[in-house]
C-alpha cells in the first residue's frame, strides 16, 4: 500500500455515483463524491488503494507468473505445442516486444510490456510462443497465430503505443479502477440519510 501523503482524494459535486482510482506518477487519485463523509472517504480510499495495486499486480506478472500464462496460452491456442524452456522479463529488448530463441527454446518479454492491458501481453507471448513452431513471420505462422481472438486489436494497441513513443498508457485505457455505480450508490445514499 502507498504512504498516506502518497494519496491525493478529490472530491467532485459532479460524482455522484462513482469512486475512481488511478496513478499520477507515484501519486494515487481518488476520485469521490463530494458528499462522503470522512468514515466513507477513509473506507473508500482503503478499498481503491488496495484494489489498485490488486489490479497492477495482475499487469505486472513475476517471471514465474509469466511462464505459467505462457503455458496456458500454449495449451489454449497452440494445442500446446509451444514449450518454452524459459519465459522471462527483459530490460534490453530495445524497441522490440519480444524475442523468441527457438535453438534454445527461451522467451523474453520487454519490460516495456509490463503494465499493458492483459490481452496484449498475451498476444505478445503467443507471438513469441508462435515462433517455437514456425520461424519468421510465414503464412503458417500467422494462421496459427490467427487463432487468438484479439490479435488485430493488440496489434494496433502496440503500433499505437510505439507511435506515441511508448509512453504510459492513458487512465482510460483500463489503468484506472472503478467501481460499479450499485456499490457506490449505497454509500451514497447513507450520506444522504445522515
Amino acid at each position: 500500500m502507498h504512504a498516506p501523503e502518497l494519496v491525493e482524494v478529490r472530491r467532485s459535486r459532479k460524482r455522484v455515483r462513482t469512486v475512481s482510482a488511478w496513478r499520477e506518477g507515484e501519486r494515487t487519485v481518488i476520485a469521490i463524491p463530494a458528499q462522503f463523509s470522512r468514515a466513507q472517504e477513509k473506507e473508500w480510499v482503503n478499498r481503491m488503494v488496495t484494489r489498485l495495486a490488486a489490479q497492477e499486480q495482475r499487469r505486472r506478472p513475476s517471471d514465474r507468473q509469466l511462464a505459467d500464462r505462457a503455458a496456458e496460452l500454449s495449451a489454449r491456442y497452440l494445442h500446446g505445442r509451444a514449450v518454452p524452456t524459459s519465459v522471462r522479463w527483459s530490460s534490453n529488448q530495445g524497441k522490440r516486444w519480444g524475442s523468441c530463441t527457438p535453438s534454445d527454446g527461451t522467451i523474453r518479454i520487454s519490460d516495456r510490456v509490463r503494465g499493458m492491458p492483459r490481452w496484449v501481453l498475451d498476444y505478445v507471448l503467443l507471438h513469441e510462443l508462435t515462433h517455437l513452431l514456425h520461424a519468421g513471420h510465414t503464412p503458417a505462422f500467422w494462421a496459427a497465430l490467427d487463432a487468438y481472438p484479439r490479435t488485430e486489436r493488440a496489434r494496433g494497441f502496440l503500433e499505437g503505443h510505439a507511435y506515441r513513443g511508448d509512453g504510459p498508457a492513458d487512465a482510460d485505457t483500463d489503468d484506472a479502477a472503478d467501481v460499479d455505480a450499485d456499490t457506490v450508490d449505497d454509500a451514497v445514499n447513507d450520506a444522504t440519510d445522515a
